[in-house]
């Protein structure tokens, strides 16, 4: 039986020269850029009740705000792909940074429906283009054995991101309403500073002379890798937007609607217990990743994740308590698996179109799944939102089934070509 030191050794040495060294330094720029950017877009969903009541719009209306976000996050997240392997990862990091955090500010100018339309669709290009040019940052600045770590722990801030719009929407909507809350989203630009003056590009994307065509990741030997991986980023970011994009409109909205009936307080109670399980779900699947494989860990996340969102979406009719026992157990399957696609993604592809194959892959599938809010929303219309939820859960088993179409990169060099 291995010795507690023996166990302990690779996460103590992840954690070496956690303030100092260039690796950390790229994974808190990412991080923090990750969280940051989580916080901008959620904003919306907190004050998307909000804005239904003084607008008067429709569930199917206020779901095509978050479809429009996803649609153009796709855009963003494939062309900051391509950029960043031409420019570099920190710089393009930047730009994204800057960009949807004075399109969140911009937000709180909107009169209505168009305008939030334009400025959300902003906030979507940085959305995308942030986790494209952070998510390459952080694989190729850490050695192979701890990668899926380093991503998950990347990957992270999307959960500290949510309760950190869920604690300034507590805060700040039900005193000063939802342009306020918009435009606090401005804050995240101040990360760029620390990144210009801290963070370098990885030596691996620095020793590269190769400017590869972006179209070279639908040639073999990569046609098949894009087409696959692309199909799986598809499904689970469909059942992921279509359920927490409405998770806290499910919470607040009337029982008779299918919802929990809560206020905008509880409501920020509960999705902070959801998003601590999704924390802690990150940390370990970056753990299971790097010691059991990058597949079986993916498999058994989103497998589990297809069992507990129905049961979710039908806990208000049992017991109100239920949502608050199974809540952190959704944040926890129901997210955590997303740090595959960080890691794994940087090992199917070399570093001439690492940056274009992790931008298409996710970005395309980002877009696809833009449909999920409008399908879950017009559903609710009709049959409430929890039976809605419900319709996740398939997306989740087809995904748990392709991810064993891709090859396992478990401890796999980064192709340098």
């Amino acid at each position: 039986m291995p010795s507690q030191p023996a166990i302990l050794s690779p996460i103590l040495r992840f954690f070496d020269g956690v303030f100092s060294t260039q690796r950390w330094l790229a994974l808190w720029a990412a991080q923090l850029g990750f969280m940051l950017d989580a916080m901008d877009v959620l904003l919306y969903v907190f004050a998307l009740t909000t804005l239904k009541a003084q607008f008067g719009w429709s569930n199917a209306q206020a779901g095509l705000v978050s479809s429009v976000t996803l649609i153009t996050s796709a855009f963003g997240g494939i062309a900051a792909g391509i950029v960043s392997d031409r420019i570099g990862r920190r710089r393009t990091l930047i730009y994204t940074i800057l960009l949807y955090s004075f399109a969140s500010a911009g937000s709180a100018t909107s009169r209505g429906l168009v305008d939030l339309l334009f400025w959300r669709a902003l906030v979507g290009i940085g959305l995308g283009g942030e986790w494209s040019a952070g998510a390459t940052l952080v694989a190729e600045s850490w050695p192979a054995e701890h990668r899926g770590k380093a991503v998950s722990f990347m990957q992270s801030g999307w959960a500290l991101g949510y309760m950190a719009a869920a604690g300034l929407a507590a805060l700040i909507l039900p005193r000063f309403g939802w342009r306020a809350l918009f435009l606090a989203g401005v804050l995240p630009a101040l990360v760029t500073l620390f990144i210009r003056r801290k963070v370098a590009e990885p030596e691996i994307w620095i020793r590269s002379t190769l400017r590869a065509p972006f179209t070279r990741i639908f040639q073999p030997p990569h046609a098949r890798k894009t087409l696959v991986a692309t199909t799986l980023a598809t499904s689970v970011l469909f059942a992921y937007w279509g359920l927490f994009t409405w998770l806290p409109g499910f919470l607040s909205a009337p029982v008779q609607q299918g919802g929990a009936g809560m206020d905008i307080v509880k409501t920020s109670g509960f999705v902070f217990a959801v998003q601590i399980g999704a924390f802690f779900g990150y940390l370990c699947f970056g753990v299971l990743a790097d010691r059991l494989g990058r597949r079986p860990a993916f498999a058994l996340y989103v497998a589990a994740a297809a069992l507990l969102t129905p049961l979710y979406g039908l806990a208000p009719r049992v017991s109100p308590a239920l949502l608050f026992v199974l809540g952190p157990a959704v944040g926890f399957f129901g997210t955590g698996f997303f740090s595959l696609f960080g890691a794994m993604l940087a090992e199917l592809y070399p570093t001439s179109i690492r940056g274009a194959g992790q931008g298409f892959v996710y970005n395309f599938g980002r877009g696809i799944s833009a449909l999920a809010p409008y399908a879950v929303g017009t559903l609710a219309d009709s049959r409430g939102l929890g039976a809605a939820l419900a319709l996740n859960a398939a997306f989740f088993l087809i995904a748990a089934a392709i991810v064993f179409l891709l090859p396992e990169t478990r401890n796999a060099e980064l192709a340098p070509g």
